[in-house]
């Protein structure tokens, strides 16, 4: 079989979640079947770290898609070009865009439709691309998947399609999140924080990630008189005027650190070396983070809404999103009670068992062969 892969999203040093769900499900599938052969399209000239076997063949198509305009073109002119000049038999998207000209079997993994409940986030344009075309990509699809049982009720009830047509195919935690020694904590404390504990938000910084409540509640916290500093680890490039008056009227901003975006190496032993993981996101179609927390034995602040409760199970505390208390003393109650923290990380020990990036493959690869 001649597989076709829309791999757009691998970009050195700018991986988000979508990318890294490609990444982990992808290199083990080239590997798996060596006998089939992968044609990964690619916006640019990629890295060799992204051509995982022999059996790979990378193909360059213009232009660069990163905006509604360039998708548009990338999509549905070049793609399809393509498509037909490699003979692809089965074309596979993990990250929900396809091409609605190309005459191919598809198989589409869309992650989640939070621009359907949150569409004011979004510029005008994007927000008009995703709302016409994810619709028709869903109904184009042969077959179609998404990453929690909460995104399959949710795309089922927003495009009409039958729930039981779309097959949940979930994230995993890499293997690079792990516990690290005491000894390595300290020194991570002593890099960020002057040897301060510290909270941890891990995501790209934007409205969703309900940026501004997590400052508010972080000040109400240092006002209680604690001593623990907050950590932002992740991309800034949607840092806005809301956010960014209310860092500036805290009266503890100098204890907050932001990282921009960090390897995954880093990120490990800043999450290893948190007292919690601070991720009260407004909607999730998953949650990563909560895993990667759960693999570095973390105690996790998550909310009760979208996909998060599925993914935390009862390993985390649970809050409102939308209350800033409710953070404030999620946040109090991990410090204060060491009881609590030790039965969430056992607890996240065993939810984490849950989910593995094997099974999640051979999933992906069982809905190809069905094709």
């Amino acid at each position: 079989m001649r597989i076709g892969v829309n791999t757009r999203l691998f970009v050195k040093g700018k991986m988000d979640g979508l990318a890294w769900y490609a990444y982990e499900i992808l290199q083990r599938m080239v590997k798996n079947h060596p006998n089939d052969e992968f044609v990964f399209f690619f916006d640019r000239q990629p890295d060799e770290e992204f051509l995982f076997a022999p059996n790979v063949k990378a193909v360059v198509l213009h232009p660069q898609a990163r905006h509604p305009i360039l998708w548009f073109l990338f999509f549905e002119l070049s793609l399809p070009k393509a498509i037909r000049k490699e003979k692809i038999n089965v074309f596979f998207s993990p990250d929900g865009f396809i091409s609605l000209r190309a005459k191919v079997k598809t198989f589409n993994i869309i992650h989640d439709i939070n621009f359907e409940h949150f569409p004011h986030l979004l510029s005008p344009f994007v927000r008009w691309y995703y709302r016409f075309f994810f619709p028709k990509f869903a109904k184009k699809s042969n077959k179609l998947a998404t990453i929690s049982a909460f995104s399959q009720k949710d795309i089922a009830q927003q495009y009409g399609i039958d729930a039981d047509k779309i097959t949940i195919i979930p994230n995993a935690s890499a293997k690079d999140f792990h516990p690290i020694a005491q000894d390595e904590q300290l020194t991570i404390k002593q890099k960020y924080t002057n040897g301060k504990p510290f909270f941890i938000f891990v995501g790209t910084i934007n409205k969703r990630k309900n940026i501004a409540n997590i400052l508010s509640a972080f000040e109400n916290f240092k006002h209680k008189g604690h001593a623990e500093q907050l950590i932002f680890a992740g991309n800034m490039k949607h840092w806005d005027k809301e956010m960014n008056n209310i860092l500036n009227k805290m009266a503890f901003k100098n204890e907050i650190i932001f990282t921009n975006y960090i390897s995954t190496y880093e990120l490990n032993k800043l999450l290893s070396s948190a007292t919690a993981l601070l991720y009260p996101s407004l909607f999730e179609g998953f949650g990563v983070p909560i895993l990667e927390a759960f693999a570095c034995q973390t105690p996790v602040i998550t909310s009760k809404t979208s996909a998060m409760p599925e993914v935390a199970g009862e390993a985390a505390i649970l809050v409102n999103p939308m209350n800033i208390n409710e953070i404030t003393n999620a946040m109090c109650n991990i410090i204060a009670n060491e009881t609590l923290r030790q039965d969430l990380i056992n607890k996240g020990n065993i939810q984490l068992q849950n989910y593995s990036w094997d099974n999640s493959e051979a999933l992906v690869w069982n809905e190809l062969q069905n094709m």
